[in-house]
């Protein structure tokens, strides 16, 4: 027999990371003498989408668009917000829920361009495989780039 959850369990034992939590991650990160932007990625916009997955899973759609409703503060890089702003579009469509409407802020487009993984060999792979919620933002990432193994 599998464990299972009760309806609500997983919101009152685990804190989710929302948006506007994912920004205050990424500006804490961003503000360290070491932090980067792939650490913003990783601890801030990787576990917003892990924290959606498990709600979406345990307490339904609407409860996982939840982690999107309130609008996130600037996290001092654009390229972050906008990647936080595709992401909310992207899953919004995925999952059928109307997309939040700070998602569409004209300020949250990566200039330059944001390549996530770094790498000058997976450019090309980056802009044909990115969601078109991330291409058009200037933020350009593989297939797989929003799951963990």
């Amino acid at each position: 027999m599998g464990m299972g959850y009760a309806r609500g369990a997983v919101a009152q034992t685990f804190p989710q990371l929302d948006a506007a939590g994912a920004a205050r991650t990424a500006e804490a990160l961003l503000s360290e003498e070491r932090g980067s932007l792939l650490d913003a990625w990783r601890f801030g916009l990787k576990q917003l989408v892990d924290d959606y997955e498990t709600v979406r899973r345990h307490e339904g759609q609407d409860a996982a668009a939840r982690l999107f409703t309130d609008s996130p503060t600037p996290s001092g890089s654009c390229q972050f917000d906008a990647a936080l702003a595709a992401l909310a579009e992207h899953l919004a469509r995925r999952d059928g829920w109307t997309p939040p409407a700070w998602a569409f802020d004209p300020q949250r487009y990566a200039q330059p361009w944001w390549f996530v993984d770094g790498l000058e060999s997976l450019r090309a792979t980056a802009l044909v495989e990115s969601p078109a919620a991330f291409r058009k933002r200037g933020v350009f990432i593989c297939d797989g780039a929003l799951t963990r193994v």
